[in-house]
Formats: C-alpha cells, sequence, structure tokens
C-alpha cells in the first residue's frame, strides 16, 4: 500500500507510518487480550476495595474471558469464571491467566446450586443473535435466568451488564438518554434485556442486594463491534446501511473497567450507569474515516433518519472519568487489524437495525 520509489506517499502510508512512530498498533490476538485486560491504578484500587472472591457468571462470551483477565491482573483475589466453555480453549486460556474455571449450564435444574458462594457477582451471560425464531430461548436466557440468579446470589453485591437497547430511539440531533429517561424496548430482544433489570430490582426489594445495572451500547473489541462492521464493510467493499445514522461506542477494555469499579456504587434500589463513550458518531463520518484509511470509497445504501439509539454516559464519566481510548484510537486499531488479516469473530452487532430484530 506503500508509494513507489520517488512518488509521494500515499495517505494510507502516511496512515500506517503515523501508527507505527507513534506505537499506536496492536500486531495480534495476544498483544489485543494485553490491551484489553490491562489495568488502571483505578481498577486496582477497586479491586482492593473489595472484599471476598469475585464470580463472573456468562464469562465465555465476547467480553467475558478479558474481564475476568482484568480482574485477575487487578487483584491477587479468587476470580472465578462460569461459563458452558462450549470452545474449551477459552477455558484453558483463563486457567492459564490464573483464573479458575467453572464449566456450567446456568440454566440446568439446580446447576446455580453447585457454584461457590461469592459475596461479588457479575451476570454478563445473555443471547442477542437469533432471538427472531427462538424468543423462548432468549427470554429463559435474559429473563428467567437473572431471576434465579438473583435469588440464589442475594446476599451478593452484583453488578449485571444490560443493554442500551432498553431505550427508545432518540432525536439523532440530541445528546441520547440519560439514566432517567423511560425505556421503551422495541423488539423482543430488547424486551427480554429489560427482564433481568425488573429480576435484579425484585431482590434489591425483597432482600436487600445491592446491585449496579450496566446499560452498555456499544462495547468494541478489534474482532467485532461497530466499528469492525463498518471497516470491514468499506475494506471489502459492501454496501453500509445508513438508516441508524449515529451510534456511540465504547473500547471494551473500558468497559471492562468501569464494570470492576461499579461494585462501589451497588446499592438499593439499583443503581443504574448508562456505558459507553462520550462522542456521538456519525455512520457515514466513520466509514469516511476507513475509506480515507483503506483509499477506497464506502458505498452507502439508505438515508439518516431523524432517530437513533444513542446513550448519554455522562454520569458513569462523572463516577470513573472518560475513557481512556477515543474513538479515532480504535478507528486506528481497526483499521490496521482489518487491513492485516486479523482474526474477525464473525458476529456483527446489526447495529442498523430498527426494529429490534436481531
Amino acid at each position: 500500500m506503500a508509494g513507489k520509489t520517488g512518488s509521494t506517499p500515499s495517505p494510507v502510508s502516511n496512515w500506517v507510518k503515523h501508527i507505527w512512530l507513534n506505537m499506536q498498533i496492536i500486531r495480534n490476538e495476544e498483544e489485543l487480550e494485553e490491551r484489553l485486560s490491562r489495568p488502571t491504578e483505578d481498577d486496582v484500587a477497586a479491586l482492593a476495595a473489595l472484599d471476598g472472591d469475585l464470580l463472573i457468571l456468562g464469562a465465555g462470551g465476547k467480553m467475558g474471558p478479558s474481564l475476568a483477565k482484568l480482574a485477575r491482573r487487578a487483584s491477587t483475589k479468587r476470580v472465578i469464571a462460569v461459563a458452558r466453555f462450549s470452545d474449551p480453549s477459552v477455558a484453558a486460556e483463563l486457567r492459564a491467566s490464573g483464573i479458575e474455571t467453572v464449566a456450567c449450564d446456568l440454566l440446568e435444574p439446580g446447576a446455580l446450586d453447585q457454584l461457590p458462594d461469592a459475596p461479588n457477582v457479575i451476570f454478563m451471560a445473555a443471547r442477542k443473535f437469533g432471538t427472531s425464531g427462538s424468543e423462548y430461548l432468549t427470554w429463559a436466557m435474559n429473563a428467567f435466568l437473572p431471576g434465579l440468579v438473583a435469588e440464589r446470589y442475594r446476599a451478593s453485591r452484583i453488578v449485571a451488564f444490560s443493554s442500551g437497547n432498553v431505550y427508545g430511539l432518540e432525536p439523532a440531533s440530541g445528546s441520547g438518554s440519560v439514566e432517567s429517561s423511560p425505556v421503551a424496548p422495541a423488539g423482543e430482544y430488547a424486551q427480554s434485556v429489560l427482564g433481568p433489570e425488573r429480576m435484579f430490582e425484585y431482590a434489591s426489594s425483597r432482600w436487600q442486594t445491592k446491585v449496579a445495572l450496566l446499560r452498555l451500547n456499544y462495547a468494541v473489541d478489534l474482532r467485532y463491534g461497530v466499528l469492525v462492521d463498518i471497516a470491514s464493510a468499506v475494506f471489502e467493499g459492501r454496501s453500509i446501511d445508513l438508516r441508524m445514522g449515529m451510534v456511540n461506542v465504547i473500547w471494551q477494555g473500558d468497559a471492562n473497567s468501569m464494570c470492576l469499579r461499579s461494585f462501589a456504587h451497588c446499592q438499593t434500589p439499583p443503581r443504574i450507569l448508562n456505558i459507553t463513550g462520550p462522542e456521538k458518531l456519525s455512520v457515514r463520518e466513520i466509514a469516511r474515516e476507513f475509506g480515507r484509511r483503506f483509499e477506497k470509497a464506502p458505498i452507502f445504501s439508505g438515508e439518516e433518519r431523524d432517530t437513533a439509539l444513542l446513550n448519554n454516559a455522562s454520569e458513569a464519566h462523572r463516577l470513573f472519568g472518560p475513557p481512556k481510548v477515543t474513538a479515532a484510537q480504535m478507528m486506528d486499531w481497526a483499521a490496521h487489524w482489518i487491513s492485516s488479516g486479523g482474526r474477525s469473530l464473525n458476529k456483527p452487532t446489526h447495529f442498523e437495525a430498527r426494529d429490534g430484530r436481531f
């Protein structure tokens, strides 16, 4: 992609040189995992303030492994990761990092009773994609299971992941939904995601369980995420749907950090926090930025609507500070990752969906 000898370097070659000179590059999955799980002083302090072990339910998904590693690197506490671990290599990698693993189908009757007690619990088991046609399974994972967990760990502090999808579409010209905005979930996935919130609210009311609910929107790893979806489409010459014209994103490592620091804010009734980045990003402009990096013109379909799914995370940023990784850094990393053949999880976010069907 570099220019010929004696010629003016292309914008992309200049960009690659800039990235290398500034050491802003993630070259492989080992470096990616290290970056995602690199603790800050605030993470270390947050874990030091916690009494007892940390149990992570649903730790085998996209975010769970790096979150577990972050917790382990930030402290000497016992960290227990629970999941089905359909890919045994994930469990092996966690064990190699000093994390205890328990292979478990959480929906199996009696499974929760076999798990260890823990004063600190992160709940992140959920189902999104494939909802259409298997709604019953999505509701079982997203609403029935949280009720069981809420009862089993009613004496624990619980940080539970939710989703910004519980909100309705907001004016694209506005600043996005805040925690006090009314919920208006569209489609069965978003409706089912409201389920765990209500179950943990019930536990908090009945047993005084201290809870924090994190409405996440959208986490980015270099193997998946909204920015990766858009960058891949530009790189491969595929059309980008503009109907959901604005998005919020956050680096997964920053979301992991905010999750661990949320234990200090567990309360009765539950504390709700929007977790995302400070920027309101135009999908069209994101695509154009990747187009400049790849020297490829983006292909668009549809037109921007006057509403979008947007979250305002100013309260979380007040508590935790802004994310360490900016949207521009994420785009630099994603562009290099994709152009150099980095692995994809092949799990598109379907951020463009406006009807809640995933």
